[in-house]
């Protein structure tokens, strides 16, 4: 089948990448992913390869080894361009483990940048995060908001890993182009149910901690502090549907493809709206009909009070807005979740 041209996805196996898989695949591209493994499961290859009745090429791969990647990139021939989403992005360990997230989340940026060059393949998109507007003055944010000390190592990889972007296209020589795409809290599960979120170990994030808990591997669900200045004391977060997340990746690869894009551009992806924790659960139980226990615990180090998106520039420029709400989002997350507890006894 004649495609429109070669994607390679780093993080392709993990929980957005395998998303931005499937609709890569769906929207007439060859994905090609590049995965070591460490936060995600080879389960997820067979879920996108059930979805897309495709066996989708897969390189067992760190990026940040320079020499492998060169391998990939020689096997793979011609290559229109990448998503860059390989990356550690749990902010509690990346405040304890430092170096972990900089060798890797930075490191991996600058071995693909290098073989990238190497290649002449000249089109990226890289995974950012709204992580880098740290504790905002103003909400929402647009991408106008200043760039303010990150709250943790992790978000401060992202930064760096923006300034690096944003150094090779100032400096002249460089012929790739960036997309940036500054993403909010990505949610849910595709609605096949074949392929989600699947933390390894305890979840560092609040929706599949609230699945595992519905459905009995967690026996009760915390919320970080209930004292912050929001309507109802809890985080406000911007929590967009993974698949609309991943649809913005493929509009984001189009416009590189079509020269459409500046040598550096910055979008925010989100809803455009905040819900807060004590939103997020009271909703999941209205969609799933589970009653969850949880308890009222103190702040947790790195969390930012309340942060949402100015998607203004993203809905006029790239074309791009969400089409999914909070409900389809938790509704498609705890289907996975029901899927996950009836394979496994099986």
């Amino acid at each position: 089948m004649e495609t429109k041209g070669k994607i390679v996805v780093t993080g392709g196996a993990g929980y957005i990448g395998s998303h931005a898989v499937v609709e890569l695949f769906e929207a007439g591209y060859e994905p090609v992913i590049v995965d070591n493994f460490v936060n995600s499961q080879e389960s997820a290859l067979a879920g996108v390869q059930a979805i897309t009745n495709a066996t989708i090429k897969c390189h067992s791969v760190d990026c940040t080894d320079l020499e492998a990647l060169r391998q990939v990139f020689q096997a793979e021939g011609t290559i229109l361009g990448v998503i860059h989403f390989a990356a550690y992005k749990a902010v509690g360990e990346s405040v304890k483990e430092p170096l972990k997230y900089y060798h890797n989340n930075v490191g991996s940026l600058v071995a693909l940048l290098q073989v990238m060059t190497e290649f002449k393949v000249t089109k990226l998109v890289f995974s950012s995060s709204c992580t880098v507007y740290g504790v905002p003055d103003q909400l929402p944010v647009t991408e106008a908001t200043p760039v303010k000390k990150a709250n943790s190592p992790y978000g401060n990889t992202k930064q760096i890993c923006e300034d690096i972007l944003a150094d090779l296209a100032r400096s002249g020589g460089s012929p790739i182009h960036a997309i940036a795409l500054r993403y909010f809290n990505p949610v849910g599960a595709h609605p096949s149910a074949k392929i989600g979120e699947l933390p390894l170990g305890i979840p560092n994030n609040l929706v599949p901690f609230i699945t595992q808990t519905a459905i009995g591997i967690r026996e009760k669900l915390t919320v970080f502090g209930t004292d912050y200045s929001t309507p109802d004391g809890s985080n406000v977060r911007d929590y967009i549907h993974v698949v609309d997340l991943a649809k913005a990746h493929v509009v984001a690869i189009d416009r590189l493809v079509q020269n459409k894009a500046e040598q550096i551009e910055f979008f925010n992806i989100g809803t455009g709206r905040g819900n807060s924790v004590l939103e997020v659960i009271h909703t999941f139980e209205e969609v799933s009909g589970q009653k969850l226990n949880y308890v009222i615990g103190p702040r947790r180090g790195g969390d930012v009070p309340q942060i949402y998106a100015d998607v203004t520039k993203a809905t006029q420029e790239l074309g791009f807005k969400t089409e999914l709400g909070l409900e389809e989002a938790l509704k498609s997350a705890w289907d996975w979740e029901v899927s996950l507890k009836n394979t496994s006894e099986k």
